[in-house]
Order: C-alpha cells, then structure tokens, then sequence
C-alpha cells in the first residue's frame, strides 16, 4: 500500500493527458468557492482580464461596473474610452504593485500624485495613460476623471463579493525620486522620459508576493468577506527591457508571477487560482489557442478558458443556478473576435521595434 494506489485519475498524467484528446482533458480547477449568479464580482488586471468581465455578463452573472459611460454613449465608444473594461475606469492594472497603488489612493492611505503629462496641448493621466485617446482638454479634467476613477475603485472593494486579478508583468517603471509607479515607462504612450528620476525595476518573487499579499489585506480590512480569484496572463510580453531575449523574459516573468500565485491561493483560504496560464500555453494543447504571431490568444483559446472556468463550477456545485444548458461549453455560441476589442497599453511597444 502506498499513498499512489488510491489517487483520481487527475494525478496521472497518462490517465489525465496523455490518453485523452486536448479537448477532453478535464478537472483543470478544483475551484474553491461557490460562486452564484447574484454574487457581485469585480474584475482588473492585465489585458487578459477583460475576457473574464465579458464571460461573465454573457453568462448572466453578476460583473460589477462601478464606474458607467455617459448615458447615451453606444457601446463602441464606450469601450474607446475605456468605460466596461474592467469594473472601474483604471486601464491595465499590470504589476501587483501597481494594485497596491490603486488600493492605497482608494482607502486614502496615499494621495494620486500631481504629475500630469502634456502633448499637443491636451493632458494624459500618468497612471491611466490611454484610457482618453486623445487626452483630456484640461488639467482639471483629469483630477476629475482621477478622483471618479479612485471612488468607484473604494465602491469595488467594499461592494463586491470576489475580486478577481490578472497578474500580467514584472517589469516596472517608477519615479525613483517621488517613489511612485507608472503603468507605462514614460515617453511611449505620452510625457517624456528622463533616465535621472524614471527607474526600470524588474521585480522579484518577494517584492511582487509582498505587494499583491499587502493590497489583499488592505482591502480585506474594509470589507472582511472579501474572496480572491487569481489568474496569471497567458499572454507574452511585446517587450523586454531586462536585456534578455523577449521569449526568455518572458517565461521568467510568468514563471515568477505563478509562484506568486500559486504560494497565496494555497496558503490561504480565501484566495483561489484559476490555470487560463496553463490552459493556454501548457504544451498539451500545442499551441492552438494563439494567433499566428504566437503572441495574441485567439477567439477559441478565450472561449475554451472561459468555458473551462465555469463548467468547473458547475460540475464541482451542480447547481442549476449556475449555469442553464445554453451556457454549457457545448452552446456558449460561436466565439467572438477579441483581438480589436482587448484594450491594451503594453501592445503600443511594438511601435518601438526597428523592423516593424
């Protein structure tokens, strides 16, 4: 007798894997929480995270937006300027120390810094540099827009029953001299980069586990239900300051992000993972799910995750309320062209390429 003998087929890779089609293999999440319809869930993150939003307000559960596009606004140019992205109007959330940023303006720990950048006589949001495309008219149109902007952030954290995150980079830029983080290096999307103050930090396991574990608490201090769902962004990064070759770079970066990931949601009982890393690029599915610049996730790799992520619920709590049989993975409809709609700031690096 050994402890082997008795283990689900799950254990096995030849069981689980190997004697299975990709599309039939199974048990991917054992999900923690019993997430219902009615519950409000709360989404940011990495670009990736905006599918999550979108799934779950096609599959009629409850996606919080605290943050709504002017009234009469159709529903493209809701989404030009950033308004249903995620929950609340904050553009990409890459680092978890960017998180902890928005945590701490949010419940009034720290203030937003007062830099704003010009170009062309319109003014861009440092910390949200593309959520205004052609940026704002005025220097106070843009506190304004930051001061909604951290509000329906606080009503998110407070109100909502799960907080879901996409964990997407570990390169960093930081204003080493006032000791603040922008989401973008200076000097891309707007403003101008000054190599004596702009600091490149590509972070580690200890500084980006302690970041995301001290947003987590803080914002467990005001709403004490609080649950977490992390991923992890499937997506490789379109740049690499760290000096390395962009593939190596970019599987430190994710490898770093999942131990994170994987040290919280297994140590603690109110955050859990869910795998849209490995669905997307563990060799068993051979690739299949990214477009042909093996960068961007195709539409069927965002449906496969989506779907995967809530018929693990559904068969774990069987319940009806969960899911009806037109929202099975069967029926959930064709899927829908992603890569014009997935707003992301990080895309916009390309641009800095010699041969592109």
């Amino acid at each position: 007798m050994n402890p082997y003998e008795n283990l689900p087929d799950k254990a096995f890779w030849k069981l689980a894997v190997a004697n299975k089609s990709m599309f039939d293999i199974s048990d991917l999440w054992d999900p923690k929480f019993h997430i219902k319809p009615h519950e409000k869930v709360a989404t940011f993150g990495s670009c990736f995270a905006q599918h999550i939003g979108r799934a779950l307000k096609k599959r009629e559960f409850t996606w919080m937006i605290t943050e709504q596009a002017p009234n009469g606004s159709s529903v493209d140019l809701a989404k030009k300027f950033n308004y249903g992205v995620f929950t609340a109007r904050t553009g990409n959330i890459y680092t978890t120390s960017l998180l902890k940023q928005w945590v701490e303006w949010a419940l009034g720990k720290k203030n937003i810094p007062s830099e704003i950048w010009e170009k062309n006589g319109r003014y861009y949001d440092p910390f949200r540099p593309n959520i205004e495309p052609n940026g704002f008219a005025s220097t106070q149109e843009v506190r304004q827009s930051q001061e909604q902007t951290i509000n329906s952030f606080k009503t998110s954290i407070i109100e909502s029953n799960y907080f879901v995150f996409t964990l997407g980079l570990t390169e960093s830029w930081f204003n080493e001299e006032l000791g603040y983080e922008y989401p973008m290096c200076p000097g891309t999307v707007a403003g101008q980069f000054d190599g004596s103050k702009h600091k490149f930090i590509n972070q580690q396991f200890a500084q980006i586990r302690a970041n995301l574990s001290d947003a987590m608490e803080l914002m467990k201090s005001v709403n004490p239900s609080l649950k977490f769902i992390l991923t992890v962004s499937p997506v490789p990064l379109t740049a690499t300051n760290s000096g390395k070759h962009v593939a190596v770079a970019t599987m430190a970066s994710k490898s770093i992000l999942r131990a994170v990931t994987d040290q919280l949601s297994t140590n603690r009982l109110n955050v859990d993972y869910f795998p849209s890393y490995e669905i997307i690029n563990s060799p068993i599915f051979k690739g299949a799910f990214f477009e042909p610049n093996q960068r961007s996730v195709n539409p069927f790799g965002v449906d496969f995750v989506m779907n995967t992520f809530f018929n693990c619920i559904k068969n774990k709590y069987s319940s009806n309320e969960l899911l009806d049989k037109k929202n099975s993975i069967e029926d959930i409809g064709p899927p829908s062209k992603i890569n014009s709609d997935e707003i992301c700031e990080e895309v916009l690096l390309e641009a800095f390429g010699n041969h592109i």
